[in-house]
């Protein structure tokens, strides 16, 4: 559907080819804009659109689908689009506090250029996801730790594991369009999200980062399911004073075991769901299998995702492997089936 001003932008025509669908620009007959949605998404949000919905008024098939949306309760989410001059006008945050009273949703990006322009589609559709399937049974809140920890060896020097937080990051992006509540606690990362996840918290040491998920294991509202995908760091020292000086042959460093983050939390976490990686170089299937049914026996983990390093790639080479208590191995070809995998243990308890 279109607003006479959106049709000052694009045509119906342009609209129409692109999408595949037919557009609805004025009132008809038929009252489309009266039959049964899974939601309503407008995009971009004018400030007057907004106000003449908060109030009630309906002068275009676009403003009765919003006005008999709410009264049905049909998920709406709006995504303001305005210069920052009338973004910061008092009246515009009433505006926008009457629709999430109402119980909208609202997606706002940061300002650019002056404008509080529209997020990437990609963002737009991921929050529009995650309100859609908060309706589905069995969300929970989770809290998925990823990225690499690092430890300094001095002023300038650190040592850090090898991870990239991609894995991580897909997992999160898909649970959180499932309509779960998502909390990330990232360490060091190479690669980003692909759109803004909206609680992301941030620690690559390694004390730091488990400092941060007691805190998150510790709150109110703690999490009914864990996903321990970080890698880390499970040997560093303490960090000479200053610099080291350059020129030295050879310098020898003493690493001592720190804490293991899973037997930390295991304490705290209750009846949560959790998920515990598994990753192994230079060993056989059986024997990375045999470890990931230790690290289920030591922490009672609900299931291992269990990699092996190195592994040669092809059609017939799993992504990764699912291993559960009763000993069942489930092979996984790519991320989408892994996100699957996941998503059915943490939604089926």
């Amino acid at each position: 559907m279109m607003t006479s001003s959106a049709e000052k932008i694009i045509t119906p025509l342009a609209l129409s080819w692109g999408s595949g669908t037919d557009v609805l620009t004025d009132w008809d007959p038929e009252m489309a804009q009266l039959a049964e949605f899974d939601g309503v998404l407008l995009a971009p949000a004018t400030r007057n659109t907004i106000a003449k919905h908060v109030h009630g008024i309906i002068d275009s098939p676009v403003m009765m689908a919003l006005s008999a949306a709410r009264g049905n309760g049909t998920p709406l989410l709006f995504v303001p689009s305005m210069h920052d001059d009338l973004f910061d006008d008092p009246v515009t945050g009433e505006l926008i506090d009457a629709l999430e009273a109402d119980g909208a949703a609202v997606l706002v990006d940061d300002s650019s250029e002056g404008r509080r322009k529209q997020p990437d589609a990609i963002s737009i559709v991921a929050k529009l996801c995650n309100l859609l399937n908060k309706k589905l049974d069995n969300r929970r809140r989770i809290a998925i730790t990823l990225g690499a920890n690092r430890a300094p060896i001095d002023a300038v020097r650190a040592i850090q594991n090898a991870s990239s937080g991609q894995t991580g990051w897909t997992i999160a992006e898909y649970l959180h369009r499932m309509g779960h509540d998502i909390i990330c606690i990232a360490g060091k990362t190479s690669a980003s999200p692909s759109f803004l996840l909206p609680d992301v918290r941030r620690d690559g040491t390694p004390d730091g980062m488990l400092s941060v998920s007691l805190k998150v294991a510790k709150a109110e509202n703690k999490p009914e399911a864990w996903i321990h995908a970080a890698a880390v760091l499970d040997y560093y020292s303490r960090p000479e004073e200053g610099k080291k000086a350059s020129g030295a042959e050879s310098w020898e460093l003493t690493l001592s075991p720190g804490p293991k983050h899973i037997a930390k939390l295991s304490p705290l976490v209750g009846e949560s769901i959790r998920i515990g990686f598994k990753l192994e170089v230079g060993v056989s299937e059986g024997v990375l299998v045999e470890r990931a049914m230790e690290q289920i026996a030591t922490y009672r983990v609900d299931a291992v995702v269990a990699n092996l390093m190195g592994e040669v790639r092809d059609e017939n080479t799993p992504r990764c492997r699912i291993v559960k208590p009763d000993g069942s191995v489930h092979s996984m070809k790519d991320d989408l089936e892994l996100c699957e995998a996941i998503e059915a243990i943490i939604s089926s308890n």
